[in-house]
């Protein structure tokens, strides 16, 4: 489970790395069992071909004789002369003759161990070389560490009836075939580490090739966003596999824009048609006094009357208050829908803000500015729309029956320029704080509310943010804060 953690590049890695020592370690295992069946191989056949030649030796011997061949004569003759020792001499290997019950009855002298010498052959050696149709039954034992391959044959008259049982024990010497075992895992050992040197440089770059493309696709995709165009994904060369997860994931990209094209074409459809709901909703409260008026002033007209012109004066008043009314509504539906132009002009801050406060005769604005200077960039109108429209807002949200008072601060912050408008109004409660930022939410009974959503526009527009903090019954501080 561990290893199904790793990253693929170090999975791709260490496999290649194993997938090397597991082939030099198969091969090794297979050379040396080649090595052990070749050597099993080669002494038999070198018995084998030792066995023939005896047996021609043997049988010269008994043309030769001047005994009887018979069972009876076979110690003499293999006696006479010292016959038997030459052949074992003349080949290299002990000979051992047996009667045809199992008795030893001739042996050479060689230098073979003498505990390696049955006086008398096991009755199943017996039955078998009967029982064979070869005549030939060979035995493997070990004594002393040493491995004996030890072969048991009839020799025969020229009738081919058997005389006695003639006994070769080979000992198989495996210090040359072990030697060149050695001497080739050697070599082979020296192969292989210079291939797993190979393979771990091979490994290294193969596997940060693969995983190269999967990488720039992982990036890629950590950085896709709804809210913002996504670039697509181009490679170049890739495998198939690769070029098959890059072209769904460029499809999901197209998807993914055309979506969000589609949701904000929505949500600003939605938008404007609450906007426009709510426009008209804001004309016609004056519309309604304005018919009520007139429809009053036609039933009531009377040219006679002494104080016509008074009541037409009054008519006219409410006429032309409710038509104020109405193209402020236009007015500040108009500001809210134009989007500021980012001019990005060099200005000082302190300057514009005490500039913006001039408008206002109200004694209760406090400007305590400690910076003597603030330069930044900034739209100057769009500047003056915002700190207008927090103060304005500001003495709206503070009652009759209270002693205003306003205060406007000017400071730097790290590396940005903050605007403080404290107010000593009703404040805002957790509920309204929720939606104070909308378009259309406000808590006056005149206008639309589009002040401080347009601020909040403008702001962002330049970077920058707008936060609050307010106290129900006690007042409300705005904080505008953007870049320097």
């Amino acid at each position: 489970m561990k290893f199904l953690k790793l990253s693929l590049r170090t999975r791709i890695f260490i496999s290649m790395i194993v997938l090397v020592l597991l082939a030099s370690i198969l091969i090794a295992a297979v050379s040396i069992y080649q090595y052990k069946e070749e050597a099993e191989d080669y002494h038999r056949e070198r018995l084998e071909r030792k066995e023939e030649r005896i047996q021609i030796a043997i049988d010269n011997v008994l043309k030769s004789t001047t005994y009887p061949i018979n069972e009876d004569n076979v110690r003499l003759i293999f006696r006479e002369r010292n016959r038997i020792y030459q052949i074992s001499e003349e080949h290299s290997l002990p000979i051992n003759i047996y009667d045809l019950s199992g008795t030893l009855l001739v042996q050479s002298e060689g230098n073979f161990l003498e505990d390696t010498i049955y006086k008398n052959l096991n009755p199943i050696i017996i039955d078998t070389l009967e029982s064979q149709y070869n005549k030939r039954y060979l035995v493997e034992s070990e004594r002393n560490n040493e491995k004996i391959l030890s072969s048991y044959t009839y020799i025969s008259d020229r009738k081919s009836k058997p005389l006695a049982i003639l006994n070769l024990p080979y000992l198989e010497d495996d210090d040359l075939i072990t030697r060149e075992l050695f001497e080739y895992l050697f070599r082979l050992g020296q192969v292989y580490l210079l291939m797993l040197f190979i393979a771990i440089i091979i490994a290294y770059f193969l596997s940060k090739y693969i995983t190269r493309s999967l990488k720039t696709i992982s990036d890629t995709m950590d950085q896709t966003r709804f809210d913002k165009r996504n670039k697509r994904i181009d490679i170049g060369d890739a495998s198939a596999e690769i070029y098959s997860l890059v072209t769904a994931y460029n499809s999901m990209i197209d998807e993914l824009e055309e979506s969000a094209v589609m949701l904000a074409k929505s949500e600003r459809e939605a938008a404007w048609r609450e906007m426009a709901k709510q426009v008209a909703h804001e004309i016609k409260n004056p519309l309604t006094p304005m018919r009520l008026t007139v429809q009053s002033f036609q039933r009531k007209f009377d040219p006679t009357d002494p104080t016509i012109n008074q009541k037409v004066t009054e008519y006219s008043n409410t006429l032309i208050q409710q038509i104020d009314t109405m193209s402020s509504i236009a007015s500040a539906f108009s500001n809210f829908a134009q989007m500021p132009a980012q001019k990005n002009e060099t200005l000082d801050v302190v300057k514009v803000v005490r500039l913006a406060l001039d408008i206002f005769n109200e004694k209760y604005i406090i400007f305590p500015s400690e910076e003597e200077e603030l330069i930044v960039k900034f739209d100057r109108t769009q500047l003056i729309r915002v700190v207008t429209n927090l103060v304005k807002n500001g003495i709206q949200a503070i009652p009759k029956d209270r002693t205003p008072k306003i205060i406007v601060e000017v400071f730097s912050e790290d590396n940005n320029a903050v605007i403080t408008v404290a107010d000593n109004g009703l404040g805002i409660s957790e509920d309204m704080a929720k939606k104070i930022f909308e378009p259309k939410f406000t808590t006056k009974t005149s206008g639309m509310g589009l002040g401080l959503g347009m601020v909040k526009n403008i702001v962002e527009t330049y970077k920058g943010s707008i936060t609050f903090t307010s106290q129900v019954g006690k007042g409300t501080v705005f904080k505008v804060k953007f870049p320097k």
